[in-house]
């Protein structure tokens, strides 16, 4: 038979009732509900303390096994939580928040040290190393030197060094250069120009003492060979600062057309475009010229002039007999006795001496001769091709309407003798110039600002949003579907039999109707025991009539 409770039970406080109802239910059902209870108690905490976990972003990655250790000590001494990740090479993460600052801190510290070994390692040489030992400290000591320089570039992520160096000869026809190898792990999608490479050949070359810049090789991870040896010849590929150079000097010339035709069209009424058509061929030449110094206007310079001169005489006899006779000197000559007579006769009848002059002249004249030894600079100008395009004439009317002529002959005609005299036009270099008049079309487009769900502070305001919300929704579909009805079915009674309503009486009855919740029953089951009690008090009244007279007088003066 159920119990209806009493006044005292209905006044106590809920905590009571509470803790009574827990110490009517069996042992099994109450470790369920204390189970329960430490489960909604470990999710709540769960729930706080993921919605409380922060982001982790890498602090360094590719970190050698030494300043990884030292990266950690520093950070255990720091408080800093952390975790490894083996995605991009073993990395460690710390806290998004505090990536900048303990970075600064740690750089502050000399950490990482970059995983190569300098020049600190000849600080700790040992007493009694050999020679060769120390040699080969000194030669890891310069690679990683050179490979922290060489990774100080913006592009460059890590790299290594390998040198090469003969042992030193007495001999010079022995002497070996030294050469170097450069293997270079670039940042993903950044590449090297051809001088940033030339750039690390020389700073190898400056570097190792003796080091010709033919002997230095630079690769990328990928084995592609950068730095290309060319005997110190011109290099004949495609430079990248040509395109540069004609984009700018294309650029200059569109500045220059629109500037001066803005104050006649208007600022957004004229449109110019400049094809430039370059020569980057370097070409050097040497000539020598002679050319004849006899001219007319001019006189020829001597260099030089000898004149010779020359007179010789023959003997008397010209020959003689051959023999013994014409071997012989020639006997005195004898002075004649007397100025005539016979010796006169005699010298009358000899035959005249031969006499032979010889004259020569020789002039050397300066030579005429030019010598030209001329160098062509690259980058000229070979044609220039222009095209211009202005839009045709605004007017308003007085009503306020808006409309568009086309420009007239002489206008597109001085248009296009400004661009000629501002592109520097020439026929002999074959330039084009196209001048066109016509409407341009509304430029509707507008510029649009980033989308609310593409911007990067929404995004981030979102995921934080929604990952409160989704762990509120993760507790209450805890609580409401999962642990209500758990308790529910703890702290509930087990069902009474049933019970007709017409077998009980009384208060019993009221009591059990009451838990079932029958409300026909219960009004007719109340009406009963009203009459009942209306019966008892009518009964009391006669048999006890001081007693009631006193309880009416109690009722009176308390109602006042």
């Amino acid at each position: 038979m159920a119990t209806v409770p009493s006044e005292s039970n209905a006044a106590a406080p809920p905590t009571t009732i509470r803790l009574a109802q827990f110490n009517q239910l069996s042992n099994q059902k109450k470790l369920g509900l204390i189970l329960a209870a430490a489960a909604v108690i470990a999710l709540l905490i769960g729930a706080m303390m993921w919605s409380q976990t922060p982001e982790y972003r890498v602090l360094y990655n590719n970190v050698s096994d030494q300043d990884g250790a030292a990266i950690i000590t520093v950070l255990q001494q720091m408080n800093v939580p952390y975790k490894f990740s083996e995605s991009g090479g073993g990395a460690i993460l710390i806290p998004e928040k505090q990536v900048h600052e303990i970075r600064l801190r740690l750089a502050g510290q000399g950490l990482p040290k970059g995983g190569l070994p300098g020049f600190e390692l000849m600080e700790n040489q040992k007493f009694g190393s050999s020679q060769f030992l120390e040699q080969v400290n000194y030669q890891r000591a310069l690679e990683g030197e050179l490979a922290r320089s060489v990774q100080s570039l913006s592009a460059v992520q890590s790299a290594r060094v390998h040198l090469a160096i003969a042992k030193p000869s007495v001999f010079s026809r022995e002497k070996q250069q030294p050469s170097v190898s450069v293997l270079l792990n670039l940042h993903p999608g950044r590449v090297l120009s051809v001088e940033q490479v030339s750039a690390i050949v020389h700073l190898m070359s400056s570097s190792v003492p003796n080091l010709p810049v033919k002997n230095v090789t630079v690769v990328d991870q990928n084995g592609n060979l950068l730095s290309i040896q060319n005997d110190g010849k011109q290099d004949s590929r495609f430079d990248a600062k040509q395109l540069e150079y004609i984009q700018e000097l294309e650029e200059n010339y569109i500045r220059r057309i629109e500037a001066i035709l803005t104050p006649i069209t208007g600022a957004a009424n004229v449109r110019a475009q400049v094809t430039a058509d370059m020569d980057f061929s370097r070409i050097e030449r040497a000539e020598e010229i002679y050319r004849p110094n006899n001219t007319e206007s001019e006189a020829a310079a001597i260099r030089s002039q000898k004149t010779l001169e020359a007179t010789s005489t023959g003997s008397k006899i010209d020959g003689g007999i051959p023999g013994a006779l014409t071997n012989r000197p020639p006997e005195p000559a004898a002075a004649p006795i007397e100025a005539g007579g016979e010796n006169k006769e005699a010298d009358d009848k000899t035959p005249s001496v031969p006499t032979d002059q010889k004259k020569e002249s020789t002039i050397n004249y300066e030579v005429d001769k030019t010598v030209q030894h001329t160098q062509q600079s690259t980058g000229n100008i070979k044609r220039l091709s222009a095209a211009v395009v202005v839009n045709y004439r605004k007017k308003v009317d007085e009503n306020g309407e808006v409309t568009y002529e086309p420009l007239t002959a002489e206008e597109i005609k001085e248009i296009n003798s400004l661009v000629r005299e501002a592109m520097g036009y020439s026929e002999k270099r074959g330039d084009s110039l196209t001048v066109t008049n016509g409407l341009f079309t509304a430029d509707t487009a507008t510029v649009l600002d980033i989308p609310l769900w593409k911007d990067p502070d929404v995004i981030m305001l979102a995921k934080e949003i929604g990952k409160q919300l989704l762990i509120a929704a993760v507790v209450l579909f805890f609580l409401l579907k999962i642990l209500r009805p758990f308790l529910k079915s703890l702290t509930q009674p087990p069902p009474p039999p049933p019970v007709e309503p017409e077998k009980l009486s009384g208060e019993a009855a009221l009591g059990q109707l009451s838990e079932h919740g029958d409300g026909a029953a219960l009004q007719a089951i109340q009406k009963s025991i009203f009459d009942e009690n209306l019966k008892k008090a009518k009964q009391l009244a006669v048999d006890e009539p001081a007693i009631v007279a006193n309880v009416v007088k109690e009722w009176i003066s308390k109602n006042g």
